[in-house]
């Protein structure tokens, strides 16, 4: 039987298209209509943003560990969270945590490092741009990285927090992604990470001047994989 996947929901749409992911590629795996056990709990994400906004990581991190608590209890045997951002809270988290753990940014990183790329550009909430939750896990497999300049952190920041999350996609965004991530591919950049779950529902390589590795869909089939192969996360 295949194991049991919790997913620790932050926002909404990027939870929702993590958990669709998992629902409909399971049967490439496991045959028609088929997929693990999957359960989600998901607190407001004001809680979420009133810990954010005043910096407040162990604060985060209890709501996380809240979440795990109750999906542990419902019998997951291994959790997962589809939002970069919420992961700085992990030094909070894992000692603490009812079961174990995949990490985003490993995924994505071991993910980039397989297919060859050298320089990433890093796209995401300005909390998670300006953190190492990403720069630790590229340096550990020899990727350099870069961030966007400070405007653009902020506008890629306003369009996440005021219109991605409320599941408001517009073409003004897109035109605004792909002008920041062509900067990013002028500083040597051979793909960009689509840091926020929610990205990935306006961008892809379709429409991107970079090769993109899509956080939430990786994480999802990182789940998938381990949910099928038995084996518990780190």
């Amino acid at each position: 039987m295949p194991r049991h996947i919790g997913i620790v929901g932050c926002s909404a749409e990027g939870a929702s298209l993590c958990y669709r992911t998992i629902c409909v590629e399971g049967a490439a795996l496991l045959g028609p209509h088929a997929h693990p056990e999957v359960s989600m709990h998901t607190p407001s994400l004001a809680d979420y943003t009133a810990c954010l906004y005043r910096g407040d990581w162990q604060g985060v991190g209890d709501l996380m560990l809240a979440s795990a608590e109750k999906l542990a209890r419902i019998g997951a045997d291994f959790l997962i969270c589809p939002d970069n951002t919420i992961h700085q809270a992990m030094p909070h988290v894992l000692p603490r945590s009812p079961l174990p753990w995949l990490h985003i940014a490993e995924v994505v990183a071991q993910e980039a490092a397989g297919r060859g790329f050298r320089r990433l550009g890093l796209t995401g909430t300005r909390w998670l741009v300006d953190s190492e939750v990403y720069p630790e896990k590229l340096a550990a497999l020899g990727l350099e990285f870069r961030r966007p300049n400070d405007e653009e952190r902020d506008e890629i920041d306003r369009i996440i927090m005021d219109e991605l999350v409320c599941g408001i996609f517009r073409p003004e965004a897109v035109a605004a992604f792909r002008r920041i991530i062509g900067r990013l591919q002028a500083e040597g950049c051979d793909a960009v990470v689509l840091g926020c779950t929610e990205i990935p529902l306006i961008m892809s390589d379709a429409n991107s001047p970079l090769p993109t590795l899509d956080s939430t869909r990786l994480l999802a089939r990182a789940a998938l994989q381990r949910a099928v192969e038995g084996e518990p996360a780190a």
